[in-house]
């Protein structure tokens, strides 16, 4: 077994994950966790309650930047 079979797959890359932990949605957004739960509590950034856990949809993050893209700008 070489080094490459040893090497784990981040969590947050996995294509089949539906929802994303508060610092894994940040880590996508390159932002840090208390940023992005700023967000999560002014409804910037879509959140559900699974349980007691927060979770993030895995969608959301680009939608976040989305609404930031089509926001109107100052002149």
């Amino acid at each position: 077994m070489d080094e490459q079979d040893t090497l784990a797959v981040p969590t947050d890359d996995d294509p089949t994950l539906v929802l994303l932990k508060v610092e894994e949605a940040a880590r996508r957004l390159r932002i840090g966790r208390t940023t992005c739960f700023a967000l999560i509590r002014t409804g910037a950034l879509e959140s559900v309650m699974v349980g007691g856990l927060r979770r993030v949809p895995v969608d959301a993050p680009a939608a976040y930047v989305a609404s930031l893209r089509n926001a109107p700008r100052a002149a």
